[in-house]
């Protein structure tokens, strides 16, 4: 089994963090689900891997790769993502998204 970055380890990887709010497991999740199709089509994308705790059914995290951060920056701008961040004080919990990019370096 591989990763997209054992074969390209400059791919740009992020984890978003996210918790729906009390009531928004659903909505949340479906959500975050419709957001995978049209981030498929988008230049530079590698992979967009929505994950759900087992241990604590409504947090959510995606495992993403980027060719670029320029790809990444790209994808934050475009109309589903946006309308989803207008989204983030009605259907997460205080805390709110939390995107770290990371670099492999082993």
């Amino acid at each position: 089994m591989s990763t997209p970055t054992d074969t390209n380890r400059d791919l740009l990887t992020v984890i978003a963090y996210m918790k729906a709010a009390p009531g928004k497991e659903d909505e949340l999740r479906e959500g975050l689900r419709s957001l995978i199709e049209p981030t498929a089509a988008e230049d530079g994308y590698v992979n967009y891997d929505l994950h759900e705790s087992v241990e604590e059914p409504g947090v959510f995290f995606f495992y993403e790769n980027w060719e670029t951060p320029e790809h990444l920056d790209a994808h934050l701008a475009t109309p589903h993502l946006v309308d989803f961040a207008g989204r983030i004080p009605e259907l997460l919990d205080d805390n709110g998204l939390t995107i770290t990019r990371l670099r492999r370096i082993a």
